[in-house]
């Protein structure tokens, strides 16, 4: 029993090194534009070191719920969450800034 717990706290170690860290940072930007119908927010953000963007930048983001849309506005500041998948950059989290 005692081989069997060290492997399985082997493995669990080995699983945790071996899978990527997912830790998405808040990034600051400006919303440049909000498409309810398509679930795409335009953003000019700075730097987003979790997405491998080390400059300022205008893109367009999917949204991961376009209930995230509501009450966003051209102009308003936001902060927000995103990650990089095979379709591309989501946005899974975003707030109105101050």
């Amino acid at each position: 029993m005692k081989i069997y717990t060290q492997l399985t706290t082997a493995a669990a170690l080995a699983l945790a090194l071996l899978t990527p860290a997912v830790a998405a940072d808040t990034i600051s930007g400006d919303v440049k534009k909000v498409d309810e119908a398509n679930a795409k927010i335009t953003l000019h953000h700075g730097p987003a070191k979790s997405l491998g963007m080390d400059e300022a930048m205008t893109m367009v983001y999917r949204v991961k719920d376009a209930a995230l849309l509501k009450g966003l506005k051209p102009g308003d500041k936001v902060k927000f969450e995103a990650v990089e998948d095979a379709s591309g950059y989501t946005v899974t989290k975003i707030e109105k800034g101050k």
